[in-house]
Formats: structure tokens, C-alpha cells, sequence
């Protein structure tokens, strides 16, 4: 399939600037998933060497509190009819709260409405316009790439300040890229690791109540840049340690002041509603991050699968790197 660069995508009059509406004619509402195909699952099946499998998700009431004060831990029940039975209830259960995926319904873009259009009394409980569940009835899967940012910089004697939040650029990934001797194929799911995550969990409780209160958080810079090399390099995930991808709060430079006034410039409203990335966060890293510097190898057969929600905004990613 040819499709126009980021560029060209900036230059659109027929849909939104920047956008990727309506360009996967055969599988409209998967967005950019739409790169991760069957060759892609086949290719990475080969990067399963050692036979190991690695979990990526944090226990569901790891992050207690969540960073995001409109979310909660769940509340786990065990109920019993009778004394040789026993079922489950989750109360209080915010799919977003720990290792999730954002689904494309999860952001609107502003002035223009949800990805390729669709509309607002479609995004709705048990409607399937751009939920979840179209990634979990083909879930994705294909290479699982790991950019090992927090190795790179520790490898230079610079590690990340995490308390400080610090804002992280397209010229880390390819500088570890170039240090881990790779480079991202079309339809790569992408893992990048911060040591973000891993930092929070072990913080003092003044420290992650002080992030939490500031709502500050280590990430990429809101820039037209870090669009453009998503799009470019026809990724079908971009998946970090981190709690939002982008850096928080938003940096008064962000390139989508404008154009998100209502997230104050927040970059999710580009790679979410225009170009239709999956973004995964809060994603549990250090095992495979270590495995992978342990061999040298920094593929895998990565697969994830949200849960089977209609409509669904977001999920526990449910990921699992085969090496």
C-alpha cells in the first residue's frame, strides 16, 4: 500500500492536517494497527530462540494510587453461592489504571470529531465504532521492538532524572537504535523503556505522591517530529514505561498548543484521533529489557490482546513478548 509521509499528511484538505482518516479502505476503524499483518507475524516468529515468555503488565492495583486522579485501583471480590464454589467481582475497575492501551475512542480531535469521523452518538457502551474490541478480535501481534532509552543514558553516564519528569526526543530512539545495532521495520510494534515505571513503583511515598500532585511524568516532547517518525516509520504500536507517552505537563513549546486547547497542547489528540496509533502505557519493561541486553537481541513475537470490550475506550494491554 502506498501512502503519503508525514509531510504530505500536513498538507491534506481533504480530511484533518495530520491526519490518517481514511487511508486503510479494508479495515478502516484498526488505524495505524493496520501495519502489524500476517508477514509481519511471520517474520517475528523467527525471534523465538530461547523459548522464554515475558509478562508486561503490572499487577491491575500496582500503581496505588494511579497517577490519574480520575482513576482507581479495583476492588476484588470473591463470592460464593454455595461452599464449593467461588466467582470473581471487580468494583472499581478502571481499565486505564495500570498497563493499558489506548484505544481510539479514548481521544476526539478537537474541531474535527473522532478518528475518520466517526461520530459523537457512536461513541457509546457496547458500540463498536473504534473500540477496543477490534483489537482484540485480530489482536495485534508481529516484532516487538525494545529501544532501551534508559540503557542508552546510563551507558553515557547521564541516566534519566526521573523526579524531575524529563521531556525525551526522536533523537534518543535513533541514537539507541544505532547503539543496539537496529532499525524499525513497517509494522513493528515498538517497546521503549525508561525505567519510568519501575522508578514510581520504587519511589518514596513522598515522591510519588509529589508526581502525582504535579501530574508530572517522564516522556516524549509534543512535537509535529515525534508524529512525523511514527508515521514514517509505519509502526502499528508505540508502547512506553511511562504513564502517558508524552511528557507531563506539556511543554510550553508543544507544537499542538492550538490545536488541543482543550489538553492544553497534549499530543494524544495527534497520534490517537488523527493518526489512529495505539499507544500503550505503563507498560512493564525491566525483565525483557534486561533479557535483551543480556543476549544482544532486542526482538521478540509480541503479542497483545485487549479485552473483548464492544466499544470499549481502553484496556489492560494483556502483552506477551515470546523470545
Amino acid at each position: 500500500m502506498s501512502l503519503p509521509t508525514y509531510q504530505q499528511l500536513t498538507e491534506r484538505t481533504d480530511a484533518p492536517a495530520g491526519s490518517s482518516w481514511h487511508l486503510f479502505p479494508h479495515h478502516p476503524e484498526r488505524g495505524m494497527a493496520n501495519f502489524a499483518g500476517p508477514s509481519q507475524i511471520r517474520r517475528a516468529a523467527a525471534n523465538i530462540v530461547e523459548g522464554h515468555a515475558f509478562n508486561l503488565d503490572y499487577p491491575l492495583d500496582a500503581f496505588d494510587p494511579p497517577m490519574s486522579k480520575a482513576r482507581g485501583i479495583p476492588h476484588h471480590r470473591i463470592t460464593a453461592k454455595h461452599d464449593q464454589a467461588r466467582d470473581d467481582v471487580l468494583d472499581n475497575f478502571h481499565l486505564q489504571a495500570s498497563t493499558q492501551i489506548d484505544g481510539l475512542r479514548h481521544r476526539r480531535a478537537s474541531g474535527h470529531g473522532f478518528y475518520n469521523g466517526v461520530p459523537d452518538d457512536a461513541i457509546t457502551p457496547r458500540s463498536p465504532r473504534l473500540g477496543v474490541q477490534l483489537w482484540a478480535e485480530v489482536p495485534l501481534a508481529g516484532r516487538g521492538l525494545l529501544i532501551d532509552i534508559d540503557g542508552l543514558l546510563r551507558n553515557r553516564g547521564t541516566p534519566l532524572s526521573h523526579i524531575e519528569g524529563p521531556a525525551l526526543t526522536t533523537d534518543l530512539l535513533d541514537d539507541a537504535l544505532k547503539e543496539q545495532g537496529c532499525r524499525v521495520e513497517p509494522g513493528d510494534l515498538l517497546l521503549v523503556h525508561t525505567g519510568w515505571a519501575n522508578w514510581y513503583l520504587s519511589a518514596t511515598p513522598a515522591e510519588r505522591a509529589e508526581a502525582r500532585a504535579q501530574r508530572r511524568a517522564t516522556g516524549f516532547a509534543q512535537s509535529r517530529t515525534f508524529a512525523a517518525w511514527c508515521w514514517d516509520h509505519r509502526i502499528a504500536l508505540m508502547a512506553t514505561d511511562t504513564f502517558a507517552v508524552e511528557v507531563l505537563p506539556v511543554l510550553d513549546t508543544s507544537d499542538f498548543r492550538h490545536s488541543a486547547p482543550e489538553d492544553d497542547g497534549m499530543m494524544h489528540q495527534e497520534l490517537i484521533a488523527k493518526l489512529g496509533l495505539p499507544l500503550g502505557e505503563l507498560w512493564h519493561l525491566n525483565a525483557l529489557a534486561m533479557d535483551c541486553r543480556a543476549t544482544g537481541r532486542w526482538d521478540s513475537l509480541l503479542t497483545v490482546k485487549p479485552l473483548n470490550l464492544a466499544g470499549g475506550v481502553g484496556s489492560p494491554a494483556n502483552a506477551t513478548a515470546l523470545r
